[in-house]
This record gives C-alpha cells, structure tokens and sequence, in this order.
C-alpha cells in the first residue's frame, strides 16, 4: 500500500545534433541526462502549491487560472501555463527540487512542465504529454519553441540519444558505444525569453513561404530566396537536417571522427547562418575541439549562451566541483513513482 505521496520525475537533455530544426519539422538528436527535475506531494482539493528549493516564493496556482504568463514567481508560469492546458479535477501540494541548472540550454523549463503534468495526473502518451507541454510552454513565456525539449524528455530513454522526427513526431532509439563519453561544458548563462528565437522562427516561416517545408527542400532551392539573412537561415534549416541523417549513420558505422566533423559544422552554421552562437560559446568549441581525444563539439540548445556539448574518449573529463563541466549519462525519460 502506498502513502499517497506521488513523485514525478523529468530529467533534463541534452542535444547532441540537430538545432533549430524542431519548429520547422526537422531532425534533431537529443538525449535525457541524469540531471532530472523532481516534484513531491499529493494531490488535493484546492489549487497547485509548490515549494521551491531555490526560490522562497512558492508558486501558487488557481485551477481556474486564464494567464500563466503574469503568474509569479516568474518560474510559476510554466507549471501555471500546464495547469491552464490540462484544467485538472484536482490540485497539488508539494515540493520541487532540481538538478538541472537553470539557462543552460538543458530545458530545465520543460523538465518542469512535464514533471508538474504527470504530478497533476495526466494520462496520455508521451507524445500527448509533449504536445501539453509545448503549448503550455509557448503560452507560459510568449516563445515559439519546437517540440524536441518536451519529447524528448516526456519519450527519452536510458539506451542514448533518440532520433526524433519533429513532423512525424516518432522517436527512436541511437544507442552510443560504450567507450564514448558526452560531456557538457556550460559557457554562459541565457535565456530565450527576450531573445532572437521569435525571429529565427518568423524567418524559416518566410523561407518556407517562398521553396516550401524545409525539411523537404534542398541547398539549391534556397537560391530562390531574394533575402539573404533569410537564405542563410534557410541554408542551416537544410544542412543541418542533413547533418542528423549523417551523424546518425556515422555513430552506427564507428566513424568516430566524421561524427565529431559534423558536430562542429553544425556549430559552424550555427554561428554563421543562424546567429545564434556568442564569441565565448565560439571559444568554448574551439578550445574543446583543438584537445586530443575529443571528436567534436558545438553549441547545444536554443543559443544566445547556455552549454557546449562534446563527443569524448572515456575519462577525458571529470565533472567539476563548480559544475562547469558534466560527464553526463543517458537516463530514463520522464515517469512517475507512487511512493
């Protein structure tokens, strides 16, 4: 018999290929990480409560509540941006604790978001959890994100990455070898709230406008586009599907140097034909990719600041006290325990 206590467990992810892709219906290779945001409690009559470790203000949330973006505490507006999606029978009390460090381009935000739909009882498929998760999540900050942070978290595993098919929206399962290490280095703090996200996304739009879906199109179609920051944005949309499709097929034949080649490509255009990389997150790459035994590295995320994800020799790295660097681990995509 159970306590009636319920756990609710998201783990954060990383992406290891395949950025700014997920809004237009591209390819994208995420992985969960044991780093994981976990929500503590029971359900109850009444609104949601919950009580941070890291901030004294709790997040209190009516179950009829209309407007999660003017919710506070600030970090109140994606479990609020849930509530509003899912308008449960019940509410919660209880507490929250992560690992996930927040602004580092690891979704601690959608960690939550799906952590707070499994505490309020929602009973779907992954996909459905994802699909909630991203509403609530566009709803709660005004930013149109793609759906790889919630699927990935909602659909993850403890075999490795997942290739995910952002239109499709089917997930499947690229087991690493065992003798490689990912290893994250944090560069800088960032937040897509007040960013360039919007706009790269209303630029794909344009693109898309003039040659079509861009995961259907190719590098000569973008010769139709007349604008050229939004050429160049539809230039990294296309090479950087591709790049997924390559790496994936590099990993599976042992190509250990073709996948680090295209790990820094995709930083490459990333900084040149997407603008969304900073001078210390180029920095940061250039430094890890120059070691001996690393393959390959690049900017991990939205951008604008965050994480450098790298593909290592085993014990190359340890992590840190500081938590800068991070050896991290594939974990189990999110769940629920009854404790």
């Amino acid at each position: 018999m159970t306590s009636g206590v319920i756990r609710a467990i998201a783990p954060g992810r990383v992406n290891i290929i395949g950025d700014h892709t997920d809004y237009t219906g591209g390819l994208v290779l995420p992985m969960t990480i044991d780093r994981a945001t976990i929500i503590e409690g029971r359900q109850q009559d009444g609104p949601l409560v919950l009580t941070s470790a890291d901030d004294p203000s709790p997040a209190v949330v009516a179950l009829d509540e209309d407007d999660p973006f003017h919710v506070t505490p600030q970090w109140a507006r994606y479990v609020a941006g849930v509530v509003c999606e899912m308008r449960p029978a019940r509410g919660f009390k209880g507490t929250i604790t992560t690992t996930i460090p927040s602004g580092a381009g690891l979704s601690s935000s959608a960690a939550l978001e799906v952590a707070v739909g499994l505490a309020l009882g929602f009973d779907g498929t992954a996909t459905e959890l994802a699909l909630l998760a991203q509403r609530a999540e566009q709803n709660a900050s005004g930013v149109p994100c793609g759906i790889m942070d919630q699927l990935s978290i909602a659909a993850g595993n403890k075999l490795g990455p997942t290739l995910i098919d952002c239109h499709e929206l089917t997930v499947t399962s690229v087991p690493f070898p065992d003798d490689l290490d990912i290893v994250v280095a944090y560069g800088h703090h960032r937040t897509l709230l007040g960013s360039e996200y919007a706009t790269r996304v209303k630029e794909c739009t344009e693109a898309e406008a003039i040659i079509g879906p861009l995961r259907l199109a190719s590098m000569a179609d973008t010769a139709q586009i007349a604008d050229a920051v939004v050429r160049s944005r539809a230039r990294h949309v296309i090479s950087e599907n591709q790049r997924v499709r390559d790496f994936v097929a590099a990993i599976q034949a042992n190509a250990r140097a073709a996948a680090g080649r295209l790990m820094v490509e995709s930083h490459n255009s990333l900084r040149d034909d997407y603008h969304t990389s900073t001078a210390p997150m180029d920095a940061l790459v250039t430094d890890l990719s120059s070691r001996k035994g690393v393959w390959g590295a690049r900017m991990t995320g939205g951008g604008f600041g965050g994480c450098v994800v790298a593909l290592t020799e085993p014990g190359l790295f340890q992590t840190d006290e500081d938590k800068r660097v991070w050896v991290v681990h594939p974990a189990p995509g999110a769940h629920l325990e009854h404790i």
